[in-house]
């Protein structure tokens, strides 16, 4: 049974602390799959911050590609002109600002490697009185001749055909070593750097409108509108308008121009040192002619001969090439490293020409953070640190992103940094969790201690009970036997006529008849103990007067407690008639004086008293003895069924061996008949020695 036990409780450690393993990994599990769902959820929003950007990348560069060519040219004759004789001039719908969604400061680069824009009609320089639009274009203007032309001119004073004819050559041409990124794909060192911090928690998005957005128009116009577009302006204008500063004579006074000349806000020189301090004589006629064209004058339609001589055409193919990028090198701070601009070839004929714009670097991180704004989910925020860096005290991680998405415009990367407004709520919900779970495990600890002690102490009741099981058996065979023997014993003696004193035969049969009682007695101890296990014990409560029954029984038992050396004395008090069961009450008063001769059969004084009173709603039935007394450590156990005191002594001679033995069922029977009848059984105490058991029945009420 032991062995069973302890084998189901390793068992059942075993199995909780697995469980409890299990469940802490179960946890460990939730917590990176919180994690790893969070981090899904970074990288949803930066996928559709990284679809909207492309989004709005695309429609710009799509419209910028579909743009006329003409527009870039300050006076520009429409394409849908019906009198060929009659061509208006118009004034560029660019020429209001220079900013213009992504694009600021349109240009066009002509052949002879001059430069205009929709901002002003030509070169010199508008003087100071005019407006401050086209006194920037100016500054602009010097921007790109000391930037954008060197680096696409390798050298060549002029641009000639094929210099920048496709997006496979520009990336095979060598790059400055101050150039950022090209369209090419070079890194910056920016970018460098933050190759080199990526890790599972950052990620490229590729942003590729350059290449997915564009495809190269071919048209056909007509020559006239062609050459028309080409001229500067009326030919009665062309004495007041000069010719653009050609390429070489730009570079040259770049080169005169003073190292301490001020920049602007672009890295430019200022506006005197643009214009050589020179007055404009004409700046006035330029702008009055500007405001007549406004109002849609007429240029006659002219012709302007190839150069071998041959007889013109009345068609001309045209063909746009697609945008491609370029990153050069400017003082103010950018977040790509230089200042970025889309350049697309326009080839007409054998004239080549390069038009474009710088990125609005500002116009892209405000459509980049409204996209962000608009994707942010709960408990997230975001911040560009190259373009709006936030300083952050040496040593603080709480400010570190939870996600970093590298948007690659392909000319340059943008790192956007996702980060939690409270980025200690994972952890938060995890000790949490696991504070939660350690008291469930502790729960269950408990649980499964107390259910195993409780187990344990079942087992070992169970097997003190089949123990007493055991003794109680032997005991019974024991009590049994000794009557029976004696009883035999003088049933042959009486048969073979061997007994002829008259006194030993009254002796003989007056010891067969207390052994036939004693029998008696037991055998009913047995079936009463039985009955009252399984419920079946029936009581007859009768009026009647309890004095009289305990009288009769101690007359009854006075013989035998009489040939075991006591002498029984009777004090029954004055007690009122009251229902009881007669044989219950027989049953008590028999077993607490046959367990007083039992265990006082050594005692020096061998005096039984049995007494009744009335003790408040209870009728008390007493049995004091002087022998060696109950010790207060097994009181309550001698109720118990099959239980015995162990330790009482046996001392003296005894005419019957099983003096001190017994089954252990009279006080058990003592104490549910009492119960029965409503009372009580307590133990007391007899000076000097000596124990006195109290039986209380309660009185029902008069008249009841």
């Amino acid at each position: 049974m032991y062995t069973r036990l302890i084998i189901l409780s390793v068992v059942i450690v075993i199995a909780v602390c697995g469980l409890g393993g299990l469940g802490y990994h179960a946890i460990e599990k939730w917590s990176e799959g919180l994690e790893g769902a969070r981090l899904g959820e970074f990288a949803e929003v930066a996928e559709q911050v990284r679809q909207d950007v492309k989004r709005k990348l695309d429609e710009f560069i799509r419209a910028e590609q579909q743009r006329e060519y003409t527009e870039y040219r300050y006076y520009y004759v429409p394409a849908n002109v019906v009198d060929a004789q009659q061509m208006p001039l118009l004034r560029s719908p660019l020429g209001n600002e220079l900013s213009n969604s992504f694009a600021y400061g349109y240009f066009q680069v002509e052949p002879d490697g001059s430069v205009v824009t929709p901002y002003y009609p030509g070169e010199p320089a508008p003087p100071v009185e005019q407006d401050e639009l086209a006194r920037e274009a100016q500054r602009y203007v010097t921007n790109l001749r000391r930037n954008i032309i060197p680096s696409v001119g390798s050298g060549s004073d002029t641009l000639v055909a094929g210099q920048i004819d496709r997006e496979a050559e520009v990336e095979s041409r060598p790059v400055p070593p101050a150039t950022a990124k090209t369209r090419a794909g070079s890194p910056t060192p920016a970018a460098v750097e933050m190759s080199e911090a990526k890790s599972s928690r950052s990620k490229a998005y590729p942003i590729e409108s350059l290449k997915e957005a564009q495809e190269a128009q071919t048209f056909t116009q007509q020559r006239s509108l062609m050459e028309s577009n080409f001229q500067q302006a009326a030919p009665s204008q062309q004495t007041e308008l000069s010719v653009i500063e050609p390429l070489s004579q730009s570079r040259t006074r770049r080169a005169q121009q003073p190292a301490s000349a001020p920049l602007d806000r672009r890295g430019v020189a200022g506006n005197a040192a643009v214009a050589g301090g020179q007055p404009n004589a004409v700046a006035d006629s330029m702008q009055t002619q500007a405001d007549q064209y406004e109002g849609a004058p007429t240029l006659p339609s002219q012709s302007i001969s190839p150069q071998d001589g041959s007889s013109p055409s009345e068609m001309v193919q045209i063909r746009v090439e697609p945008f491609i990028a370029l990153v050069v090198p400017g003082q103010e701070p950018s977040i790509f490293g230089g200042q970025v601009f889309l350049l697309r070839h326009v080839q007409i004929e054998d004239r080549r020409l390069l038009q474009g714009f710088q990125l609005d670097e500002q116009k892209l991180i405000t459509e980049v953070e409204e996209s962000a704004k608009r994707f942010m989910r709960d408990g997230m925020t975001f911040e560009l640190p190259q373009a709006r860096p936030t300083p952050q005290p040496a040593g603080d991680t709480k400010g570190e992103p939870a996600y970093t998405a590298i948007l690659d415009f392909g000319f340059g990367d943008l790192a956007l940094n996702l980060t939690e407004i409270d980025p200690a709520w994972i952890p938060k919900r995890i000790g949490e969790l696991h504070f939660i779970y350690f008291g469930i495990i502790a729960t269950v600890a408990v649980a499964v201690s107390l259910a195993l002690a409780s187990l344990w102490h079942n087992v070992r009741t169970q097997m003190a009970l089949v123990r007493k099981k055991d003794d109680f058996i032997s005991a019974v065979s024991h009590e049994l036997r000794t009557p029976l023997t004696s009883i035999r014993m003088y049933a042959e003696m009486l048969e073979k006529n061997w007994v002829k004193s008259t006194d030993k035969l009254a002796e003989y049969y007056r010891t067969m008849r207390q052994e036939s009682e004693r029998l008696s007695r037991l055998v009913e101890n047995v079936l009463d103990f039985a009955r009252l296990q399984k419920g079946r014990k029936r009581y007859a409560f009768e009026l009647g007067s309890i004095n009289d029954c305990v009288g009769k029984v101690v007359e009854m038992m006075r013989p035998y407690a009489e040939q075991q050396g006591f002498t029984v004395l009777t004090n029954l008090g004055k007690v009122e008639q009251t229902s009881f069961d007669k044989d219950a009450v027989t049953q008590i008063v028999v077993n607490l004086i046959d367990n007083a001769v039992k265990y006082a059969h050594g005692a020096a004084d061998k005096m039984i008293t049995v007494g009744t009173r009335t003790e408040a709603a209870f009728t008390i039935i007493e049995v004091e003895d002087h022998g060696p007394g109950i010790p207060h450590r097994q009181r309550r156990k001698v109720f118990d069924q099959f239980y015995r005191c162990d330790d009482a002594p046996v001392e003296g001679p005894s005419q019957n061996s099983s003096a001190a033995t017994g089954t252990g069922l009279g006080l058990t029977l003592v104490k549910r008949f009492a119960e029965a009848h409503g009372g009580y059984v307590e133990i007391g105490s007899v000076e000097p020695t000596g124990v006195v058991l109290r039986v209380g029945l309660a009185t029902p009420p008069t008249g009841s």
